[in-house]
């Protein structure tokens, strides 16, 4: 069975930097497609960044310049760089999997961690 366990949320003030990670345990296959998603409360969920198979990553226009999505491949692990955060970047973090050619957040993913907390403090 393929389980998510993200990790690295906090309380920072603006301006500040994150680091989270998501480690994966179980088979995957070829062709995994992982992302990142946040939910703010009372706001719907919004996909920040994926990474495909062959290190291909997409960034949401919100977080572009500021984020770097990565992934380790020995470890099977998956991070979120966050840098320059602001307080709109408070929100409950998941990971997400699912095997797909091509990736992005509009995938169907079918595998979720069961998010970490980040708080953006001005």
């Amino acid at each position: 069975q393929v389980q998510l366990v993200e990790s690295g949320g906090g309380s920072v003030q603006t301006g500040g930097s994150l680091r989270l990670s998501c480690a994966a345990s179980g088979y995957f296959g070829s062709s995994i497609c992982m992302a990142w998603f946040r939910q703010a409360p009372e706001k719907e969920r919004e996909g920040v960044a994926s990474y495909g198979s062959g290190g291909w990553t997409i960034y949401a226009d919100s977080v572009k310049g500021r984020f770097t999505v990565s992934k380790d491949n020995a470890k099977n692990t998956l991070y979120l760089q966050m840098n320059s955060l602001k307080p709109e970047d408070t929100a409950m973090y998941y990971c997400a999997a699912v095997r797909a050619v091509y990736c992005s957040t509009r995938a169907a993913f079918n595998t979720w961690g069961r998010g970490t907390l980040v708080t953006v403090s001005s």
